[in-house]
């Protein structure tokens, strides 16, 4: 008599969250019901005292999140009505010497981890070198990384919490210091970009003669929409042929309507945020007559959004960084391209 087979079938694995387009759908939700996450901070925020006050940062090693985790972090700080910019794992804050809240819930973020496998042909065979060891490729795979704010957490050390942001009345948080004028001054002349000031009702960058076209100073209401609009050209000329070499930039078929002209307004319009959070510019730039194409492309590509978060942070970090180390930038990029 044969014996049952005493096997099961085995387990289906649960698939794993597609994370690109969780956050994706997490941004799109946000735009379609009227909050940009790029711009919420400045409603929120009025501390401009220190640079960088409203750019999220992880409270125990000071560094500064990039990318699309800054808009999963402002939204989330938005949504909850955290007053700080910092942030930490469950790991962290632990190790702090404090602990996060029971209840909380965890703030969604993104990181990229290196993966490696074997290297093969179009045909699918394995590719050695000359010494005939098995060639490996490596590959970024997208993990998550869940976050807590400081605000919900108790018992971490002071120097962790940071300083909280005092507010600020509406009139001082929309003038921008002598000492922030200056810093970005110096972006333009280190930059190499030329501005001119006219008499009109519109702002705009020009590639072929690398000029950024400005309505006189007078023309804004406040000085910071000033400085913030100079900041969303001067992210549009870091696409420059002799600079980053941008796409949305160099195309010859740019022009407005085109997918390539929208995705390349979304990177500025990311930038010009990053920026405006690291230097301290409370301005604002309205951009709305994009956001039906900016939709558009993250409903058609779920990893666009990561794209021209990364595009805006180099042209975050290539204006950031002191003129002898732009070239640097510029030989990577073209190497990379």
């Amino acid at each position: 008599m044969r014996k049952k087979s005493s096997s099961r079938p085995a387990k289906k694995q649960p698939e794993r969250p597609d994370l690109y387009q969780q956050v994706t759908d997490k941004i799109i939700a946000a735009i379609e019901r009227g909050t940009l996450p790029w711009r919420k901070p400045w409603q929120t925020d009025r501390s401009r005292s220190a640079q960088g006050a409203v750019m999220p940062l992880n409270g125990t090693t000071g560094n500064f999140y990039s990318g699309v985790n800054v808009l999963l972090l402002w939204l989330s700080a938005c949504d909850q009505g955290f007053n700080s910019n910092r942030w930490l794992t469950y790991l962290q804050a632990e190790a702090a010497g404090g602990h996060v809240r029971a209840g909380e819930k965890a703030t969604l973020a993104v990181v990229f981890k290196p993966w490696e496998k074997d290297a093969k042909d179009a045909d699918g065979r394995q590719l050695f070198d000359d010494e005939g060891n098995a060639l490996k490729e490596r590959i970024p795979m997208l993990k998550s990384l869940y976050l807590f704010n400081v605000c919900q957490c108790d018992g971490l050390l002071d120097d962790v919490v940071g300083a909280l942001p005092a507010d600020a009345p509406e009139e001082e948080s929309r003038q921008v210091d002598e000492r922030i004028q200056a810093q970005v001054s110096t972006m333009v002349e280190d930059c190499g970009v030329h501005l001119e000031h006219v008499y009109q009702n519109r702002a705009f960058y020009t590639p072929s003669r690398d000029l950024i076209v400005l309505p006189e100073v007078r023309q804004f209401k406040t000085e910071s929409d000033y400085w913030s609009t100079l900041l969303h050209e001067l992210v549009h000329s870091t696409g420059h042929a002799t600079r980053l070499n941008r796409e949305g930039i160099t195309s010859s078929s740019r022009k407005r309507g085109d997918p390539v002209y929208a995705f390349e307004e979304l990177v500025a319009e990311l930038g010009s945020a990053f920026l405006c959070a690291r230097v301290g510019v409370a301005g604002d730039v309205q951009h709305e007559n994009y956001l039906e194409g900016w939709l558009k492309i993250m409903k058609e590509d779920k990893r666009a959004l990561f794209r021209a978060s990364s595009l805006a942070r180099q042209a975050t970090e290539f204006l950031l960084m002191p003129a002898a180390e732009t070239e640097a930038v510029k030989i990577d990029t073209a190497q990379a391209a």
